[in-house]
């Protein structure tokens, strides 16, 4: 990461829960970061009203009008770059991202997903733990590479499944645990106290 830079680049795709918990922690300073812009490729998501109510820039670059997914993802990094971001974060952004994109900002990007990873990546891990009967299951995370839900863990909180839970009533307790861990796995990214060794994000 650039030096000193904190300026974050928030992706989006919905509604935006995640991105609302970085904004508040950002305006309560628990957080030492700038928003510098938020990016949706959904052009009706519900989190680009928040980042406006915020008074932070948004962006739509929709997917669609693109050729292919390393047009889009060569879009992106010039975007981002043109708002001087040292940090990109995503928050419930719903493409995948190429090995150029990640490339661009190679260990600067942060992830975080519904299960205590590595168990159960990609898509509905609230489900796939139900349907796997584990008795724990949690939110997590992660920085971002060209694998799945497969880079170095930054943070994870556990959440305990009952025996009556649903996807909903779980999803809706993980959901308290991502907003409290995100922004501050994103303080320690950003901290300089912390660096990669191979698969483990370890203080300095």
């Amino acid at each position: 990461m650039t030096e000193n830079n904190r300026r974050l680049g928030i992706l989006i795709s919905g509604r935006g829960s995640n991105l609302q918990s970085i904004i508040d922690a950002v305006a309560e300073d628990r957080l030492v970061a700038v928003i510098a812009v938020v990016v949706s490729n959904e052009p009706g998501a519900a989190g680009l009203q928040r980042a406006r109510l915020a008074g932070i820039e948004t962006l739509v670059i929709d997917h669609r009008t693109f050729p292919s997914r390393s047009a889009y993802d060569t879009a992106l990094v010039e975007a981002l770059r043109g708002y001087n971001v040292g940090l990109v974060c995503l928050a419930g952004f719903m493409r995948l991202l190429g090995k150029g994109f990640v490339d661009a900002f190679s260990g600067r990007i942060l992830n975080i997903h519904p299960s205590l990873l590595p168990a159960f990546p990609g898509l509905h891990g609230q489900q796939q733990a139900l349907e796997y009967g584990v008795r724990v299951t949690g939110a997590t995370v992660h920085i971002v590479t060209p694998d799945l839900d497969a880079g170095p863990i930054v943070m994870q909180a556990s959440v305990a499944i009952g025996e009556d839970d649903t996807v909903q009533s779980l999803s809706e307790r993980i959901l308290v645990e991502e907003h409290r861990i995100y922004p501050e796995a994103i303080a320690r990214l950003l901290s300089g106290r912390w660096r990669i060794e191979g698969r483990r994000f370890v203080k300095i």
